[in-house]
């Protein structure tokens, strides 16, 4: 089995799950619906597991494919992110030619056209899955729920966006140090992950540092204010 370093996943998601698994990691929230799910690292980790097993078991996809990721910042992006390194893969997060396999939303459909195996995702707060996609086309909500919910981890050369994982989690741990970041953190954010820096800045740096995320999605200011203290926010992005 491949040692943390070669595994992203493994060197985010390890130490949370051996200090704290069942503590509140990923706490999502969509002030333009309503929606909040909350998820511990254990949970967490089981989606990884399912995502992992899907790529490699459903799309065929060897250590080292590179993976598209189209993806809103959200809960299930977390998963499909966590799942795509666990299996080996290398995560881009704009359309390219050489990708593999891609996860988008439906919106996003025609940006993957060129992809040989897509993915579409609902993000439905209840899991409900997407009708009418075209041919080939995999949905998530129901492709998921058939795969198991652990995995035996494989090692990639790079990451993110040619990062290699020695590279990504080192700049993950700088990103925690100069925001001073600490694991008793409860991190407020709506960054959006758009970018490798911005998904650096925004969520891997919180696991990193082994601290707790709040993600908002269409942020209130009035409900930003209360959740501050409700969810016993130490820090801000």
């Amino acid at each position: 089995m491949p040692s943390p370093v070669d595994n992203l996943t493994d060197a985010l998601l390890g130490p949370i799950l051996t200090a704290d698994p069942a503590g509140p990691r990923v706490t999502y929230y969509d002030d333009a619906t309503g929606e909040r799910i909350e998820l511990s690292a254990s949970t967490l980790a089981n989606w990884a597991a399912k995502t992992a097993n899907m790529v490699r078991d459903e799309f065929a996809l060897e250590p080292g494919g590179k993976v598209a990721v189209l993806l809103p910042a959200h809960w299930q992006s977390v998963a499909v992110l966590l799942g795509v390194w666990w299996a080996g893969g290398e995560v881009v997060l704009s359309p390219d030619a050489d990708a593999e396999l891609a996860f988008v939303t439906a919106d996003r459909l025609d940006d993957v056209a060129d992809v040989p195996e897509v993915a579409a995702l609902s993000l439905d707060a209840l899991g409900k899955g997407l009708s009418d996609l075209p041919l080939g086309v995999a949905d998530y909500a129901t492709s998921i729920r058939v795969h198991g919910d652990q995995f035996r981890s494989a090692g990639a050369g790079s990451a993110l966006e040619g990062r290699s994982v020695a590279d990504t989690i080192d700049a993950a741990r700088v990103s925690a140090k100069n925001i001073e970041l600490a694991s008793t953190d409860r991190v407020l954010s709506s960054l959006t992950w758009d970018t490798a820096d911005d998904l650096i800045d925004g969520l891997l740096a919180v696991l990193a540092a082994g601290a707790s995320l709040v993600q908002v999605a269409h942020p209130g200011t009035e409900a930003t204010a209360r959740r501050v203290g409700t969810e016993k926010v130490t820090k801000q992005f």
